[in-house]
């Protein structure tokens, strides 16, 4: 009897020590919950999220959540002039042609914006609770230049430097393609020693674009290599989704979306339709065109495939590069390595894919600033005979070209008047400069027709040309020279004679080298 009476009393006092300390206890759990959920809500970090920061998937590997949410409450509580990649307040003064000579944008703009800018997060929702694995190989980044503006180069580091995991980036290497401006050299140098990560190579003679990028390339350390433009800035937890498709397929080459910073203001903005791959047309333009609907994806934030890329932006194991044999060596200035690399990688069991979850922003220039080694000349023709000029005033199929009077100062890079050509790889003459050309090219059709504007097909015939020693504008398809008579003002296709001034054209207002190997191989 006293056993059961104590063993009473014992159950007793638990049930009372029960009553008094579990809602402490309760109390206590709840303030703590209230504690860390406030900590997190001010990073940006919902419930959801804490709970699934790590996490083990089906396929066993262990995932994370890479977000610096430190980094993101800091940079969304910015203000001034150009952050959260807001447009600079444009004055007349601002859009001086100066502002664009040298660097094909304002530079007076981008140096009075900061070098580590706060940009949105524009980013589909869904990409703010995605997960990539714990375990993601490391990256070089591959950042070619020629004569770059200095805010514009250094804001490409900065934003690489503070917008991804330092873990993952093994270098960043600055390749300069002979660059002769002087804040290129020793105070680059200077800066950079101050970001032990960079390191600068340097070309010893102008190379071009891909074989700048294959120096880069050459001296890779990192598991990955990823290219980059100097005018870009990368955009809040881009690193992490790229590298997590490589680290899952080693032949995938993955391309962030790549945003558009204005030229002239500086704003930041996403490029429009997200839901696009990549696609060129019969002239080798590259485009971007709507995935059907049957391949759509139910969540827009899901990678999905493209059949090729932009060619600026893109990362790739570094080992699958060589194995595809990097670029051909042979390409001078960019508009066609993207096809090549594209290419190989179909053919050769890889993928290629955006990913919508990593953001870029890129600067598109209003025209191209420098001279290219070979490939490419803007020029004007102006007639010997005559001093007139050829004028191509409607750039529509089927127009004839002109004689005009020479417009003084028009050799300047505003890429928009008629008297400016585009002579190319394609052995054509087209109307304007190689990025935002019209589609009409020079066509003739017999011995005696005139000379037109008709639409480029790239099949050489009659959009073939020549230009040869004596100054003639040789149509190796109807055996005969461009003509000009100045009374009627016309042009068009006659038998050949060194001596006729009317036959003769000087290229003025080049820019670039093209003009001494153009069609070399045809000159007589």
């Amino acid at each position: 009897m006293r056993r059961k009476q104590k063993r009473l009393l014992q159950i007793a006092l638990l049930l009372l020590l029960a009553f008094l300390f579990l809602p402490s206890v309760g109390l206590w759990s709840a303030s703590l919950e209230r504690m860390f959920d406030s900590s997190a809500d001010a990073a940006g970090v919902s419930h959801l999220q804490r709970i699934n920061r790590h996490k083990v998937q089906n396929d066993g590997v262990r995932k994370k959540d890479w977000h610096d949410y430190a980094l993101m409450k800091s940079e969304a509580a910015r203000s001034g002039v150009g952050e959260q990649g807001r447009p600079y307040p444009l004055t007349d003064s601002d859009r001086v042609d100066q502002a664009y000579r040298e660097n094909g944008f304002n530079i007076f703009v981008s140096n009075r914006i900061a070098l580590n800018r706060s940009l949105p997060d524009i980013r589909h929702p869904n990409c703010k609770t995605k997960l990539y694995a714990e375990d993601l190989p490391n990256t070089s980044i591959i950042i070619p230049f020629h004569n770059e503006g200095w805010s514009s180069l250094l804001r490409t580091v900065h934003s690489i430097l503070n917008r991804s995991p330092p873990q993952l980036i093994a270098e960043i290497i600055l390749v300069d393609d002979f660059s002769d401006k002087e804040h290129l050299k020793a105070p680059l140098e200077e800066y950079m020693v101050r970001l032990p990560k960079v390191r600068i190579l340097r070309t010893k003679k102008r190379e071009g674009l891909i074989r700048t990028r294959l120096l880069g390339a050459a001296a890779a350390k990192g598991q990955v290599i990823t290219f980059l433009d100097s005018h870009c800035e990368a955009n809040v937890n881009w690193l992490p989704p790229l590298l997590d498709r490589i680290a899952d397929n080693r032949k995938t080459i993955v391309c962030p979306m790549i945003d558009v910073i204005d030229h002239d203001n500086f704003g930041y903005e996403t490029q429009a339709g997200d839901a696009m791959r990549g696609a060129f047309d019969w002239e080798m333009y590259y485009k971007r065109i709507p995935i059907p609907a049957r391949l759509q994806k139910s969540d827009p934030s899901e990678p999905f495939e493209s059949p090729v890329m932009a060619g600026g932006l893109f990362a790739v194991d570094r080992k699958w590069f060589w194995e595809l044999g990097g670029y051909d060596m042979g390409l001078e200035i960019w508009g066609g390595e993207q096809y090549e690399i594209s290419f190989k990688v179909w053919m050769c069991g890889g993928r290629m894919e955006d990913i919508p979850c990593s953001r870029v922003g890129h600067i598109y220039r209003k025209y191209v600033p420098y001279k290219v080694p070979g490939g490419v000349s803007l020029a004007r023709l102006r007639n010997i005979g005559s001093g007139l000029c050829m004028e191509s005033k409607h750039f529509s199929s089927g127009s004839p070209i002109r004689l005009e009077t020479c417009l003084k100062g028009r050799g300047e890079p505003t890429w928009s008047h008629g008297q400016v050509f585009t002579f190319g790889w394609r052995e054509d003459i087209r109307v304007g400069d190689p990025l935002h050309t019209k589609k009409v090219c020079f066509d003739a059709v017999s011995h005696s027709s005139p000379v037109t504007l008709y639409d480029c097909h790239g099949m050489k015939g009659n959009q073939l040309w020549a230009y040869r020693k004596d100054k003639s504008l040789y149509h190796p398809i109807s055996n005969s020279c461009v003509d000009s008579d100045a009374a009627q003002k016309r042009i068009f296709m006659n038998s050949c004679d060194p001596s006729s001034l009317s036959q003769q054209w000087l290229f003025q207002n080049t820019n670039g080298t093209v003009l001494d190997s153009f069609n070399s191989n045809r000159n007589e």
